[in-house]
């Protein structure tokens, strides 16, 4: 009887505890990978010195070195019933 009321007595503890800790590194972790991926991604982002209003193009790659047979083979299906 006694070895039952300590191992609830532990359970019931360290649930309670959990409850009161638990938030605090639940918000230290997403504060610490939100770090990381700043650091990671952060310098990423392009810096635009357009101005609202002004319209910019961009030119697309020259793929005329891939050729025709880049996209890959294609398979001819038929459906069975």
């Amino acid at each position: 009887m006694k070895t039952l009321f300590i191992i609830l007595l532990v359970y019931f503890g360290f649930k309670y505890l959990v409850r009161l800790v638990g938030p605090f590194l639940v918000k230290k972790a997403a504060e610490t990978i939100k770090k990381k991926a700043e650091q990671q991604y952060g310098n990423q982002q392009p810096k635009s010195t357009v101005k609202e209003g002004e319209t910019t193009i961009d030119k697309a790659p020259d793929n005329s070195q891939q050729g025709k047979n880049s996209v890959g083979e294609y398979v001819d299906f038929e459906e069975i019933d």
